[in-house]
């Protein structure tokens, strides 16, 4: 008996000594425990890959640069080959903000310090001029009902300067949040010399339907082409008044821009008109039912590749960007899921 439990106990020795071997090594192995680095990595398979013999993409003007827009800019300390890189190239979207004087320094701080700094051009449009900022004054007054006027100005500026800078133009209110990556993923596989726009779609007064100011829309390089050429005539595109998105949305229509599918290949949603909380728990106001077209979702409903929330105040738009870019759990590998459709 008492060599039996000898025995017993000899494998249990055995045993643990084993299992302490092998748990040591994977603690030693971070690549089991910890995401090797912070960001997904292209292999030479990857759709997006080129190999551009290795740049960093930094989001600051140059010094002394008299630049109205903020550009990504190379830093040669870095080999660019996280596909969120790659994609800024692939991908260049142009983002214009909706701001005015008295949320320079606030809300349109916010996003300068955050989401604004991942764009390939970001352009903050007000009825005042501020070079240090920058901003960009159109002689728009402020005020909601202007709103239409300060939105056709800034398509027809930026068709006028910066038509050949970027592929996609994108306009977002100073309490927008944006995740830039997320917006180039889902516009990697869409055509920009086609007549199209994309964003969360409301199905009144529009007969194609029309997409949610604040939630932004972008729209593509034809779009902006036909805006740019054609929106003179205020019988198509009004000059001023009326909704700001309303107005826009009967602007495309009758410049043969198509609104298109805005979801992921799940149907989930990717534009936001609402806080994320609010997209989460669908705890949304009754307009919101009667506004949207399909049905209204909420949870996971929403895409694990959103792009862009609405009435963010700006210390939220900080914590938001903390969780997305800075905070992670441990222990858990990146995978990059095919969200979109190829169709």
């Amino acid at each position: 008996m008492a060599t039996r439990l000898k025995d017993i106990l000899l494998g249990v020795v055995i045993g643990l000594s084993v299992t302490v071997l092998f748990l040591g090594k994977a603690v030693i192995d971070e690549s089991i425990l910890v995401r090797e680095t912070e960001v997904h990595t292209l292999t030479s398979s990857s759709p997006w890959y080129q190999p551009y013999g290795g740049v960093r993409m930094t989001f600051q003007p140059e010094e002394n640069e008299s630049s109205d827009s903020l550009k990504y800019r190379p830093d040669d300390d870095y080999q660019a080959t996280t596909v969120a890189q790659q994609l800024a190239k692939q991908v260049r979207v142009l983002v214009w903000v909706m701001t005015s004087p008295k949320n320079l320094a606030n809300k349109a701080l916010a996003i300068k310090q955050t989401w604004g700094k991942r764009c390939n051009i970001i352009l903050y449009i007000s009825s005042v001029s501020d070079p240090e900022f920058p901003t960009i004054s159109l002689n728009v007054p402020e005020g909601r009902e202007h709103l239409t006027g300060k939105t056709m100005a800034a398509f027809r500026y930026i068709h006028e300067h910066y038509l050949d800078e970027a592929d996609w133009f994108m306009k977002a209110d100073d309490d927008t949040y944006l995740i830039v990556e997320n917006l180039r993923y889902f516009l990697s596989n869409k055509r920009t010399d086609d007549p199209i726009y994309f964003g969360h779609l409301f199905k009144l007064n529009v007969r194609q339907g029309y997409y949610s100011g604040g939630g932004g829309y972008v729209i593509s390089k034809e779009a902006l082409r036909r805006f740019g050429t054609k929106a003179v005539n205020s019988t198509l595109c009004r000059e001023d008044g009326g909704d700001e998105d309303v107005e826009f949305g009967l602007c495309m229509q009758r410049l043969g821009v198509a609104t298109s599918r805005s979801l992921d290949d799940m149907g989930r949603t990717v534009f936001h008109p609402h806080t994320p909380s609010m997209h989460f728990l669908g705890t949304y106001p009754e307009w919101h039912h009667k506004y949207t077209a399909g049905k209204a979702q909420k949870g996971y409903g929403v895409s694990k590749y959103a792009v862009s929330f609405h009435y963010v105040p700006p210390d939220e738009m900080r914590v938001l960007d903390f969780y997305l870019y800075h905070m992670r759990p441990y222990g858990h590998n990146s995978v990059i899921s095919n969200c979109n459709k190829t169709s």
